[in-house]
């Protein structure tokens, strides 16, 4: 059976780091693929309109 876990975070680093930590404990051969996204947005309510990202990663694999 196929599943997918997803996983979001405001910077790459700590995505980069929840991603091997689960990719730690699923076996090689579990592994399937991993897509990768970035979105960003602009927060127009604050004085030097900041950038919001967000940084987020699906990793489909067989149970």
């Amino acid at each position: 059976m196929l599943q997918i876990k997803l996983f979001e975070a405001q910077h790459e680093e700590d995505l980069e780091e929840e991603v091997n930590d689960f990719l730690s404990r699923l076996h090689e051969s579990k592994f399937i693929e991993i897509k990768y996204q970035v979105s960003m947005a602009i927060d127009e309510d604050t004085e030097d309109f900041e950038s919001l990202y967000s940084f987020s990663a699906m990793v489909l694999y067989r149970v």
